[in-house]
């Protein structure tokens, strides 16, 4: 068994244009000093790095993971998962999606895609280059305004749309594998990859690709009313990566699952910080201990009620007590008796 790595932090939702948020040397001393040992790094903000350059030059890549380094700290993993969203996107959201890309190619979904390949392959390469072994990222989606389907689907949607979201990602995970990096699909509400069936699915299409691995998010299932703790036992194997977030599902006899188009505050699955929701993260901690779970635990904060930087602060010693030092001996040890084959197979009656 293998002890987690951690804390870690994904530094998205805390980037800002005021100190110390805005620049990699001084987010990553805050973070230290908070008492994260790891940095998750979103690779579209230009504040933290410039993931072409990342990808072209060892140098630069170097010179970023030396300033996380001098921070005291490691970075964890980059993250795509706004670029991965434009992977694959339905036409009914071009115009909220083309946010997430470059100025240039918005209003031109064929450029939008094309940019968003671009950006995963140099994500591969940068990764290697910072001697990363999983990449995080979003799986994109054609069919998830069908996911409730009225009227009904016609029949073969569901295979044509992963035909072809396969399609898409399959030249991308060829990439990841020749440099050695894990993709990892973060399986979440509003993407085609959204549940176990659908990571299966789309596991299909891609001919089980070795490098198409999971990003653990148990808050993603808490509001899906999804079993999180057997998801662990089923897909242990491909889990790479572990956002640490906490949620609550109160359902009432006016709002559940849907949320009634309410605001995040007044939904009845909301995402909460660490401690406050309903996640059993003991039970996980232990599952992936047990599975013998190789990598970082990083907390994402999304909490419609804490202040960020309380939760951050809090999140770190969460996340900390929750790791579980392996042990390297059976506790029953001092009773031992010794053993060989002959004196197996003398107490078995064998010999």
């Amino acid at each position: 068994m293998t002890t987690l790595k951690g804390p870690g932090i994904f530094l998205a939702q805390f980037l800002g244009d005021q100190a110390p948020f805005n620049n990699l040397r001084s987010i990553c001393l805050w973070a230290e000093s908070l008492g994260f040992k790891g940095v998750q790094i979103p690779s579209w903000d230009s504040r933290c790095i410039d993931l072409k350059q990342a990808a072209e030059s060892k140098t630069y890549a170097d010179e970023i993971k030396g300033i996380v380094n001098e921070c005291g700290l490691s970075i964890t993993e980059l993250s795509t998962h706004l670029q991965g969203q434009l992977v694959a996107v339905h036409p009914a959201y071009n115009e909220l999606f083309d946010g997430f890309a470059p100025e240039e190619v918005r209003g031109n979904a064929a450029a939008r895609t094309e940019w968003a390949v671009q950006q995963l392959k140099y994500a591969a390469k940068a990764s290697q280059n910072l001697g990363l072994n999983a990449h995080a990222t979003f799986s994109g989606s054609l069919l998830w305004h069908t996911v409730y389907p009225w009227p009904q689907r016609p029949a073969g949607l569901v295979e044509t749309g992963f035909r072809e979201l396969g399609k898409r990602w399959k030249p991308i995970l060829d990439v990841f594998d020749e440099n050695g990096v894990d993709l990892c699909y973060e399986i979440h509400p509003g993407e085609d990859l959204h549940d176990g069936i659908s990571y299966e699915m789309f596991l299909k299409e891609v001919n089980d690709h070795p490098r198409a691995c999971l990003l653990y998010d148990p808050s993603h299932f808490v509001l899906q009313c999804l079993d999180y703790l057997e998801y662990i036992d089923i897909y242990h194997e491909r889990i790479r990566m572990f956002h640490v977030k906490d949620a609550e599902f109160n359902p009432t006899g006016r709002q559940g699952v849907y949320g009634g188009y309410q605001s995040w505050i007044d939904r009845a699955g909301r995402f909460r910080s660490l401690g406050d929701g309903q996640v059993d993260f003991g039970a996980i901690f232990s599952k992936l201990a047990a599975y013998d779970y190789k990598g970082w635990a990083v907390m994402e904060w999304e909490c419609c009620l804490k202040h960020p930087e309380d939760g951050a602060s809090e999140g770190a010693i969460f996340i900390k007590d929750h790791i579980i030092r392996v042990t390297e001996k059976a506790f029953d040890d001092f009773a031992g008796t010794g053993s060989d084959e002959a004196f197996n197979k003398k107490i078995l009656g064998i010999q």
